[in-house]
């Protein structure tokens, strides 16, 4: 009895970071379809004529454009931007 009750534990105490990563990722940033987005590199110019010097990364995650870019201080970044405005939905430190 001990041991399947163990098991049970060890699996929901490995599946707790998976699941609180996967919550903490912003993947719904539009409704609209993918023919209406804007490019990446549309994306991209719009971004380094604000606070970023550069941009490392574009990828698609969900609905959104996930980016790692550089601040014009150097710091890293991981932002969030709404692919169909070009808005930034959520930003914070990148790896």
């Amino acid at each position: 009895m001990k041991v399947p009750m163990l098991a049970a534990v060890a699996a929901l105490c490995l599946a707790i970071p998976a699941i609180a990563h996967a919550e903490e990722e912003k993947t719904d940033c539009t409704t609209k379809p993918q023919s209406e987005w804007l490019s990446t590199d549309a994306v991209k110019a719009q971004l380094l004529k604000g606070d970023y010097a550069s941009i490392r990364s574009i990828t698609t995650l969900g609905s959104c454009y996930e980016i790692y870019a550089k601040t014009k201080s150097g710091k890293r970044a991981e932002i969030y931007v709404d692919p169909a405005t070009g808005a930034v939905v959520s930003t914070g430190e990148g790896d």
